[in-house]
């Protein structure tokens, strides 16, 4: 079975209060002004750019998780990768969503509008529905292991949405800026730039990624303990 080192378990959230506490300051003290191409001053809202790009890669990285963790559960019929699967579903839910809310509010401050349907846009609200899609496959079919065996299949098809959407602004001309490498149609890349812009999304990074990892982790225990409680139920149904 999956398990988790309990000292790790025990440090974790010190971790990540440490590492938040480094991210809001390195993203308030030290990152310098920052200035579009036109060189007029960016105000404070662009910052949640510092918050937008980590959160948007840990959602591609949750659903990987439920990717390999789905093949691993139909491969092996082992109910660990149906539930890690599940627990990366949700928590990763919760990032496609948080991508798509401060996606809006960055949007609203560079462009001057909430949403519109460009590419970048358009395919991380396809994920963020992928992810939603996956959870109502599970919660709709009364038994568990049919539930895993459908959200497995689920999970491997629509993964398909993390690629399109990681690379639908180098396949399609799209407002939203890349960040890494060029377009297949010639605007290059270099929206990232300055080793304290680096580093800030480094450390952000870092940041959301043990935030990740704790609710995981949490959410796991959750799956497994919910699953004792309907052996349990079945065990005492047939008595």
């Amino acid at each position: 079975m999956i398990e988790f080192n309990k000292q790790i378990l025990r440090l974790l959230p010190y971790l990540i209060l440490v590492s938040l506490i480094i991210s809001l300051g390195a993203i308030f003290i030290y990152t310098p002004p920052m200035y579009d191409g036109a060189g007029t001053l960016l105000n404070e809202s662009f910052n949640i750019f510092f918050i937008h790009l980590p959160i948007a890669l840990i959602s591609y990285f949750a659903f990987m998780l439920v990717f390999v963790s789905s093949i691993l559960y139909l491969h092996t019929f082992n109910n660990k990768w149906d539930k890690f699967a599940a627990s990366s579903a949700e928590i990763g839910a919760i990032f496609a969503f948080l991508v798509l809310l401060t996606g809006s509010i960055w949007a609203n401050d560079v462009w001057g509008w909430y949403w519109v349907w460009e590419p970048r846009l358009t395919t991380s609200l396809v994920l963020f529905l992928v992810y939603v899609g996956y959870i109502m496959v599970r919660q709709s079919v009364d038994e568990p292991e049919k539930g895993a065996r459908l959200s497995a299949i689920f999970g491997i098809v629509g993964f398909i949405s993390v690629p399109l959407s990681f690379f639908s602004i180098r396949l399609w001309r799209s407002v939203h800026p890349v960040m890494f490498g060029d377009t297949f149609y010639g605007t290059t890349g270099g929206g990232i730039g300055g080793i304290e812009i680096i580093v800030t999304l480094f450390i952000n990074l870092i940041t959301f990624f043990l935030l990740f990892v704790g609710l995981l982790i949490f959410r796991y225990d959750n799956e497994k303990l919910k699953s004792k409680v309907y052996t349990l139920k079945r065990k005492l149904m047939n008595n």
